[in-house]
């Protein structure tokens, strides 16, 4: 097939996003990539959860924010190291087979019954983090800012069907297989995701000169956190990332809070057959199955148009705007019934339009950028906002906050958060220009 006429994919993919000849492939692959790996993450997932609460307690996990913020300075500038050394592919690869080899081991430690909570939690807050900023600065690597704003709409709905899949299957696996063997199925999920790495990445080589050449080039050796505060575009893509994940993560407790109380005050007013448990257990249940799906919609059937006829800089503002709106509602009406529905238009949004534009935004960027700033930023600085939220909430309990006042306190930063908004809207027109040109 000429790489000037569509196929029969490309025919179909256009029903989601504008796809020209010759893309379609390379995109599906990335799809599946993605897919594979959120799929593998939502399986050890609830692996990580079994063994943490079964060795240390709730108390324990909410302090492991701090202590994944800490290890991925580390764990960001060994990536520096390791990208300044490798080219593109052989990057890819040590990385990748060095998390399954890691799974491989734990599978062994705890055949030993060694406790691992601890230590598993932290591995998996760095890898789940890590592994997916590699693949998107693979993806970005590859894609020009015209042609990854059409594309990345399809390969971001990789990673939410992962998500999805992932959860429904490891929900069928954890009572007949425990809590080890997910893990080397994980491991293996992570090597099948090289083979469709590589098979990308051969197929743009052969495609273009260019790339195979691009391939080769050594990375300059700027460390990865110089690369973010030298740089203004990516310091306010960094700062953008915290205060994000800031607002979510004492949503997520609002949210946790509210529910908790919903569950103590019907157990007080109804007989001993309530169960506390089962009533939140019930209400997460929906509330993600419906989180999932409205994220799933959003990203096969809006994401596209919002990019295509409002442009990246209004699609920008939609999230922070919707979550400016939410917790201006909870501040004077703390219900659970709306407590829910803003939240669950927060998430779907952050989980499908917020984060295909946070892919975007580093399309005009340079290699050494994507590679290993892209990593600082997608690690450390996103775990950086978990750990303000657990201060807020350490300090909100012993003021004796009540939920409007946590709510109203996102208002504040989300407010902070428009205005970096805007002007990563500027500097981003700015840059793709420049790049285009």
């Amino acid at each position: 097939m000429a790489r000037n006429e569509k196929n029969i994919l490309e025919h179909f993919l256009n029903l989601f996003t504008p796809v020209r000849a010759g893309e379609g492939v390379s995109a599906v692959l990335l799809f599946a990539n993605l897919f594979i790996l959120l799929t593998s993450y939502y399986i050890i997932k609830p692996v990580r959860e079994a063994l943490i609460l079964a060795e240390g307690s709730a108390e324990l996990k909410s302090y492991m924010a701090a202590g994944q913020a800490i290890l991925l300075v580390f764990a960001v500038r060994g990536y520096s190291k390791l990208a300044n050394r490798f080219p593109r592919k052989p990057l890819i690869t040590v990385v990748t087979i060095f998390f399954a080899a890691c799974l491989v081991l734990f599978y062994i430690l705890g055949q030993f019954a060694v406790p691992l909570g601890v230590v598993f939690f932290l591995w998996v807050g760095i890898f789940n983090l890590m592994i997916i900023a590699q693949f998107w600065a693979f993806a970005n690597d590859l894609y020009v800012p015209e042609s990854g704003k059409r594309l990345f709409v399809i390969i971001q709905f990789g990673g939410s069907l992962g998500a999805v899949i992932g959860s429904v299957l490891v929900a069928g696996l954890i009572e007949p297989l425990g809590v080890y063997l997910p893990m080397l199925i994980t491991a293996g999920l992570l090597l099948f995701s090289l083979v469709l790495t590589f098979a990308v990445d051969k197929r743009e080589k052969n495609h273009s000169t260019e790339q195979k050449q691009i391939d080769e080039l050594p990375l300059k050796p700027d460390g990865a956190f110089k690369l973010v505060f030298q740089t203004k575009y990516l310091l306010l893509i960094a700062f953008m990332m915290l205060l994000l994940n800031w607002v979510n993560t004492t949503g997520e407790y609002i949210l946790s809070r509210t529910v908790t109380d919903a569950a103590q005050n019907l157990a007080a007013n109804s007989g001993a057959d309530f169960s506390t448990r089962e009533f939140i257990g019930k209400f997460y249940a929906d509330f993600f199955s419906v989180v999932n799906v409205a994220s799933l919609l959003i990203q096969l059937f809006i994401v596209s148009r919002i990019l295509k006829f409002l442009g990246i800089r209004i699609a920008l503002l939609i999230l922070p705007l919707i979550a400016l709106a939410s917790y201006s509602i909870i501040a004077f009406y703390p219900l659970l019934a709306i407590v829910r529905w803003t939240k669950t238009a927060e998430n779907s949004t952050d989980y499908s339009l917020q984060n295909t534009v946070r892919q975007i935004l580093f399309l005009p960027t340079s290699r050494e950028e994507k590679y290993k700033a892209k990593q600082a930023i997608d690690t450390f600085f996103w775990r950086a906002g978990d750990v303000l939220s657990a201060l807020l909430v350490f300090l909100g309990t012993l003021l004796a906050f009540q939920t409007k006042h946590f709510a109203l306190f996102n208002v504040a930063i989300i407010l902070i958060w428009i205005v970096l908004a805007v002007v990563i809207g500027r500097e981003n027109k700015r840059l793709s220009k420049e790049a285009h040109e």
